[in-house]
């Protein structure tokens, strides 16, 4: 059963950074699947924030976390990363991670329907 586990969630200041992993398992191939990363807040849509191709050889990012945000995977740990920094309190949210329903797709996926199975989500709280 293909499991994606976030961690690194919790809460910090406005400025302050924070680094989220996402662990997937249950699947081979990793490294044939685009990953993403999303995020919500209660009320509100989930949004796009971050994805890499499977090839990790392009990345997408939503407009508001440009020069903030860094996505990475290693595909040797089955393992995909967001680097948070400057963080300010409009981040704050659950932010999920997500994998790609198609394989080796041609460009990095950022729609909520081209990803078929999510984690939990890890809650991130950026206080003033």
């Amino acid at each position: 059963q293909v499991q994606l586990v976030e961690s690194g969630g919790g809460l910090v200041q406005a400025g302050d950074s924070l680094r989220l992993s996402c662990a997937a398992s249950g699947f081979t191939l990793f490294s044939s699947f685009a990953m993403g990363w999303f995020r919500q807040v209660p009320g509100k849509a989930r949004e796009f924030v971050a994805a890499t191709k499977w090839s990790n050889d392009a990345t997408r990012y939503a407009d508001f976390v440009k020069g903030r945000f860094t996505i990475s995977r290693d595909n040797a740990k089955n393992t995909m990363y967001l680097q948070m920094n400057n963080l300010n309190i409009e981040d704050t949210a659950v932010y999920y991670c997500a994998k790609d329903r198609a394989r080796r797709r041609s460009n990095v996926p950022t729609g909520i329907g081209d990803f078929n199975t999510w984690g939990r989500g890890t809650q991130v709280t950026v206080s003033s």
